[in-house]
């Protein structure tokens, strides 16, 4: 048993806690982060590692039996309790003891054991949001934002009483590329990093069993990625087959996976063009104030270019540009010569901007994504459309580097 209380120990080590000789529930109340929510099978999977390594075998095995209950399939749980049941006979030399058992599925399964735990346990506190989700739609009820350090997956929800602070939901174990992150090409297997929409909802019933519950694709490669020579396609959130529960933590083709009942529970606030899947190396959390104060410099920021616009003054108003911008077919040049011609024949422009998302790109250049319904008129064109802005902040200033219809 010595090996596997290594392990067990191990396992407690990266989650944060010094269990011996502490009981389960205790650990579980007194330093486990505040949150609104535990999801998925963690809360059970500590208190039965907690029972292990202090030798409570027999509490150890009815709480495994009692996680096999809610989750039959998986797979960890079911390798947990086959070592439990070989304790009970002959010492146990190693975790996975069974003889014979393929060393890569017990190194994948060793694997998940440490990052489901570690995730638990790292969870953000209520005082604090990802750096990301500056401001969301009002018709945007949720958005996504996925940590592949942690391979962890976290859903917030647009509090509108509260100004449309984001309000942190529930967190679900996930799985990404099998080389990790930062996608480049086509076939990498890797997973994306930036901000990303849901585009469509595909059923069960259309998709192959390795898709599970269903899928939603997400807009890889988006305008950032496309600036970035970033290639591929066909990266999705889905589920996982139906004979699995789930996944390694590296294991997929680049896409995100969840369980299929948290792929159900998550699919519940997936609205198809607008809730957000952010994806980040390692999430940044902001506290509120923080927050607050970075969300209301962009929004000025925002509000300065279309006042510029609405002006007439046009040097202004291409100040806002990007030497380094690019729409369609049009650099700067072409986009700044355009705009003088069309300039020259208004008397008055009035600019409307409602329905407003700022979204931070993740990653070291700062990039954030705007998109907003905007309201057209002047004394010669009226124009209504959806329109979405990459800006960059070059030499301490923020500048547009691509803008288009969203």
């Amino acid at each position: 048993m010595i090996t596997l209380l290594k392990f067990v120990a191990l396992c407690l080590a990266v989650s944060g806690w010094a269990a011996t000789g502490v009981a389960a529930q205790g650990i579980a109340a007194t330093t486990s982060p505040v949150t609104v929510s535990d999801s998925g099978p963690e809360p059970l999977l500590v208190k039965v590692f907690t029972e292990i390594e202090s030798m409570r075998l027999d509490n150890a095995m009815r709480l495994t039996d009692a996680l096999l209950k809610q989750y039959p399939n998986f797979r960890l749980g079911h390798l947990i309790k086959g070592d439990l049941l070989l304790a009970r006979t002959s010492q146990i030399k190693s975790f996975g003891a069974l003889s014979g058992a393929p060393a890569d599925r017990v190194d994948d399964l060793r694997a998940e054991a440490i990052t489901r735990l570690k995730g638990y346990r790292e969870k953000p506190e209520a005082q604090f949001v990802p750096r990301y989700l500056l401001q969301m739609q009002r018709d945007q009820r949720y958005a996504i934002v996925v940590d592949t350090k942690r391979s962890r997956l976290y859903v917030y929800e647009n509090d509108l009483q509260n100004g449309g602070r984001p309000r942190f939901v529930a967190d679900y174990y996930m799985t990404q590329g099998k080389l990790g992150a930062n996608k480049l090409s086509e076939g990498d297997k890797k997973t994306p990093t930036g901000v990303y929409h849901v585009t469509a909802n595909l059923p069960r019933q259309k998709l192959a069993d390795l898709y599970g519950n269903g899928a939603f694709p997400i807009n890889y490669p988006n305008e950032w990625d496309k600036r970035q020579g970033r290639k591929g396609s066909g990266i999705w959130l889905h589920g996982t087959p139906s004979n699995t529960f789930s996944r390694p933590p590296l294991a997929s083709d680049g896409c995100v996976v969840l369980a299929n009942q948290d792929l159900d529970a998550v699919a519940k606030n997936l609205q198809v063009g607008l809730t957000p899947v952010i994806i980040s190396n390692s999430v940044e959390w902001l506290s509120l104030d923080d927050w607050d104060k970075e969300r209301r410099e962009l929004n000025k920021t925002i509000d300065a270019w279309r006042a510029d616009w609405e002006s007439r003054d046009i040097d202004n108003y291409l100040k806002h540009y990007s030497k380094r911008f690019k729409s369609a077919d049009q650099d700067y040049d072409d986009f700044a010569a355009q705009k003088r011609q069309v300039n020259a024949s208004k008397d008055w422009i009035k600019i409307k901007i409602e329905n407003l998302s700022v979204f931070r790109n993740p990653g070291k250049e700062e990039v954030i994504v705007v998109t907003f319904d905007q309201d057209y008129r002047s004394n010669n064109m009226n124009n209504q459309m959806k329109k979405r802005q990459y800006w960059l902040r070059e030499d301490g200033q923020w500048k547009i580097i691509y803008e288009g219809s969203a």
